[in-house]
């Protein structure tokens, strides 16, 4: 499936709205819920059993979204800020919380995700960030992007986690 033409358009999440969806052990959606299908733009018969990825905007990292696999398959949770991209072209940015499923045993079943609206601030620190990363990727890949966000990090003297929580506060 292509990707739609971008539209420099944001559309935005409402305050106290949540975007949840559910996906199996290789990122394709089994459940999302009425608001993901409203901010996407797509029936939700077209984002059943399709890639989460569908919604992937190319402002994106591929080095946030390796993070973000690494996580969630060792069963840790982590937070993100996602620009996507919906149908019509348009993006939104959300405040991302992924965590893995477990069956009663124990075994990761797939992943669970729940969007919010980002703070407006946070998207201007972060899109910087991930201009750059992006840049590096384009020229040097995706260990050269993770490699600048660690460094970042490093000089900041937090860890991800902290520092991407503490843009949302």
């Amino acid at each position: 499936m292509s990707k739609p033409m971008q539209i420099d358009s944001e559309i935005k999440i409402g305050l106290g709205e949540f975007i949840v969806s559910k996906t199996d052990t290789k990122g394709k959606i089994t459940y999302c819920n009425e608001i993901f299908i409203k901010m996407s733009g797509y029936k939700e018969e077209e984002l059943l059993d399709k890639p989460h990825n569908i919604v992937r905007h190319p402002d994106m990292p591929k080095a946030v979204f390796k993070l973000l696999w690494q996580r969630v398959q060792n069963r840790e949770e982590i937070f993100a800020y996602v620009k996507n991209l919906s149908k019509d072209g348009r993006y939104y940015w959300v405040f991302a919380n992924v965590t893995a499923s477990v069956d009663e045993f124990g075994k990761i079943i797939g992943y669970y995700s729940v969007r919010i609206k980002p703070n407006e601030q946070a998207i201007k620190t972060i899109s910087s960030i991930y201009s750059k990363m992006i840049e590096l990727e384009r020229g040097a890949g995706v260990e050269a992007s993770m490699e600048y966000l660690n460094k970042l990090l490093d000089e900041k003297g937090v860890s991800y986690d902290e520092f991407i929580i503490s843009l949302q506060e």
